[in-house]
């Protein structure tokens, strides 16, 4: 009896064991969604890596006399780019291939005008690649051959990304995904090297002219050797070459930061199912109204040309006229920044006042772009805070001290209302989603006419009528089923969309952020201008070099102008975007 019970003891153990090890299976059971998240940690990682070993060949290159020599830096890039190239030759082919299946697409990826700026910096890449091949031809005699195959390379890369750019940027990957996600983010990090690259040998340019301007007012105690090559030019034009090409760094260094952000909008579309309500075209740009934004945005762009110019040529003077540069420039942004921080807050207040409701569908594109303004804000930040302590610190009192203080604050403030002032308007519902937008017919019988007119069953028109009899029977056919151009025929009464249009009067609201959007987009522009082509007081003013060395400061302008540039340049595009969306 006893071993009755301990048998029945034993199975009903048995069976509960068998339970749990069903639950502890199930738990462990992989996800749907395990692969594909997979694929994009194994793939970013992998991208990662290819960064920090470009980083690593580029930080060994800045030492003097490193180990490390440029052409093997060049080397490993134009094996990336080569990869790449071979990547998108590889996916051109496979989309030919399935010439009849439909692409997904991303309507929100990208615009044809951020393309159309992304050709025209990428022909000034192209312009510099020239004049790069010009110049090392001429050197070729002590010069590795790597220094030719480089910007080659390149020269093909730039023309095939672009052709990459404008055909396949918005598709939604859905076939070879683990695969297409490691090309897609070598891509992306290939692109981010070469901007580095660029950083670094614009950087490297920048300061060895710096240091020869300046010899004479400060910085008698630092010496920098550029590298003399062992030979002599071939040509006449090795000069001309060497200086032309350095003027298009700054281009060279946005189209690659730029793309490897569409890039990135690319490899988070892979696999993802598209939201047809919100994969809708953007409205058409309309510039009724603009008066005063464009006028105030021109008059800036002006005056920053003429500062730069006159800072360029005052700045290697004597004392005081570098002073007095330096002087010039901080009082110039203090201006330009309260105008556009009274803008942005005026814009502000405008949403304010109207209460629509956020936008909260999924769109990595806009995404993207709020944690690229975010991201590269951290630059200039940092700067200005570190110009703040230097100021409040100092036991100098230069002339440019305190405007020096008041500028660096107001850096602060003008990006953190204009990152407010982009996200509002990026994700502010549009209004022809709640209401009908007079510009716009919201019926879909896009046809229709006034109820004044006699109503008709057809489009009557005798001098387009159709003389063929297979016309006139499909049109029989069709009126018989009571449906044209695949729609139910009705009589509307909606008039003509020219008619309202004529009777709204103009919406004052969306006139004036259209004016500020304009406005902020040419003073970003300017702001870009000005340290891009060479205006940079934070090298020249003394004081933060004084608080916190030479080489500790170098660094972090060399960290901190990179991000600022990009994020004037983003902040152009976002702009651009709030102006259309308006």
């Amino acid at each position: 009896m006893s071993l009755n019970k301990y048998s029945q003891s034993s199975s009903s153990s048995s069976s509960s064991d068998s339970i749990r090890d069903k639950k502890v299976f199930a738990k462990l059971k992989l996800s749907g969604d395990y692969p594909r998240k997979n694929a994009e940690l194994l793939s970013a990682q992998y991208g990662i890596n290819v960064l920090l070993v470009g980083v690593a060949l580029m930080l060994a290159i800045a030492q003097q006399k490193a180990s490390v020599e440029e052409k093997d830096l060049l080397s490993f890039t134009t094996s990336l780019m080569i990869l790449q190239l071979i990547w998108m030759i590889w996916y051109i082919l496979v989309r030919r291939s399935q010439g009849k299946t439909r692409t997904e697409r991303d309507v929100n990826a990208t615009t044809c005008w951020i393309r159309g700026g992304l050709t025209l910096l990428a022909v000034l890449s192209l312009i510099m690649d020239a004049l790069k091949i010009g110049y090392y031809v001429g050197y070729r005699l002590c010069l590795s051959e790597v220094y030719v195959v480089y910007p080659v390379t390149h020269v093909v890369h730039t023309i095939a990304q672009v052709h990459f750019l404008w055909f396949h940027i918005k598709d939604v990957i859905k076939s070879f995904e683990t695969f297409e996600r490691f090309g897609v983010m070598h891509a992306v990090f290939t692109n981010l090297i070469l901007w580095c690259n660029g950083v670094m040998s614009e950087t490297e340019h920048f300061m060895n002219n710096h240091i020869r301007q300046t010899s004479g007012v400060e910085f008698q105690n630092i010496t920098t050797e550029e590298p003399a090559l062992q030979c002599n030019c071939t040509t006449t034009t090795c000069a001309l070459f060497s200086r032309s090409f350095t003027y298009l760094f700054p281009f060279n260094i946005e189209y690659h930061i730029f793309v490897s952000a569409l890039l990135f909008v690319m490899w988070k579309n892979i696999g993802r199912t598209i939201d047809i309500s919100s994969n809708r075209k953007s409205l058409v740009t309309k510039t009724q109204g603009l008066t005063l934004g464009p006028i105030l945005g021109l008059l800036a762009l002006v005056s920053t040309i003429g500062i730069l110019v006159v800072y360029i040529t005052r700045l290697p003077g004597p004392l005081e006229v570098h002073l007095s540069a330096v002087s010039m420039f901080y009082i110039y942004g203090i201006v330009l920044l309260v105008v556009m921080c009274s803008a942005g807050a005026l814009g502000l207040l405008i949403y304010r006042a109207n209460h629509m409701p956020l936008d909260a569908s999924k769109n990595p594109s806009r995404q993207l772009d709020t944690e690229l303004l975010f991201g590269s804000a951290l630059g200039s930040w940092f700067m200005s805070w570190c110009s703040i302590v230097s100021v409040l610190s100092s036991k100098s009192d230069p002339p440019y001290r305190w405007t020096n203080l008041i500028y660096s604050l107001l850096i602060i403030l003008e990006k953190y209302i204009q990152n407010l002032f982009i996200i509002e308007s990026l994700y502010r519902q549009q209004e022809s989603l709640e209401k009908a937008d007079p510009e716009l017919p919201t019926n879909p019988e896009v046809f229709s006419v006034t109820s004044s007119l006699p109503p008709l069953n057809g489009i009557d028109n005798q001098a387009y009528e159709s003389p063929g009899e297979g016309s006139s029977s499909m049109e029989n056919e069709q009126e018989e089923n009571g449906q044209v151009y695949g729609s139910q025929r009705k009589q509307s009464n909606v008039p003509l969309p020219v008619d309202i249009h004529a009777a709204e009067p103009l919406n004052m609201k969306r006139l004036v952020l259209k004016n500020i959007a304009v406005f902020l987009l040419l003073c970003n522009i300017s702001l870009w201008i000005l340290p891009a082509f060479g205006c940079r007081p934070q090298y020249d003013n003394g004081l933060e070099e004084a608080t916190f060395g030479f080489s500790r400061w170098t660094t972090v302008l060399n960290f901190a102008i990179p991000l600022s540039l990009f994020y004037r340049m983003h902040s152009v595009a976002s702009l651009f975007e709030v102006f259309r969306r308006v």
